[in-house]
């Protein structure tokens, strides 16, 4: 049996790197959605959403693929969290974040492009973030440029130092694809990094 293409819809250089952890070959194609959320729509609804949207949004041009779509977002309190895009605005999401936890919820679709099936998981990451000042936050800022990461944080380079501690079943899932899901959801369709 031929093996199965795999598709990974995203424009994410973190999740195209963490995608690459399996040594499978693979195919990157970035869904064109508008990721915007729907009014009043929950963080896990989102997520879930869009993940499956972006893996949906490539399926034509892979048929006989299984394409791996996610989604992340951040959420303080109440309120989702974008990238911050520039420096200052990072510095400010951050000043309001300090001595606060973050939930991150990451959303993971497996679509069977052929049958159209899909199964989606969506994976939740609790961070606590230490109190800072301003002067430490703009230094956090300035070396680890984490402009297009949601709530203005990367997990994968200096943001640990800003935190006390992460809850989660899965450290990928916080830099943006859980892996230990992921791996399941594949061997259910026959891919398996270690066959």
């Amino acid at each position: 049996m031929d093996a199965m293409q795999l598709v990974l819809a995203s424009s994410s250089r973190y999740r195209r790197e963490l995608l690459e952890r399996f040594g499978l070959p693979f195919e990157v194609d970035a869904p064109d959605i508008d990721e915007s959320p729907l009014p009043d729509e929950p963080a896990r609804q989102l997520v879930r959403r869009l993940a499956l949207a972006k893996a949906q949004a490539v399926a034509s041009r892979w048929p006989a693929a299984v394409i791996v779509g996610s989604d992340q977002a951040a959420v303080h309190g109440s309120r989702i969290l974008g990238k911050p895009g520039d420096v200052e605005r990072a510095v400010l999401e951050l000043k309001r974040l300090v001595g606060t936890g973050v939930e991150f919820f990451t959303g993971l679709a497996v679509l069977h492009a052929a049958s159209g099936s899909a199964e989606i998981h969506v994976d939740v990451t609790t961070a606590h973030f230490r109190p800072a000042g301003e002067r430490e936050i703009r230094r956090y800022v300035e070396l680890d440029r984490p402009l297009d990461c949601a709530g203005g944080i990367r997990f994968e380079g200096l943001g640990p130092t800003l935190l006390t501690r992460v809850d989660t079943q899965d450290p990928s899932a916080a830099i943006g694809l859980p892996l230990i899901k992921l791996a399941e959801l594949l061997r259910r369709r026959g891919i398996n990094p270690l066959a």
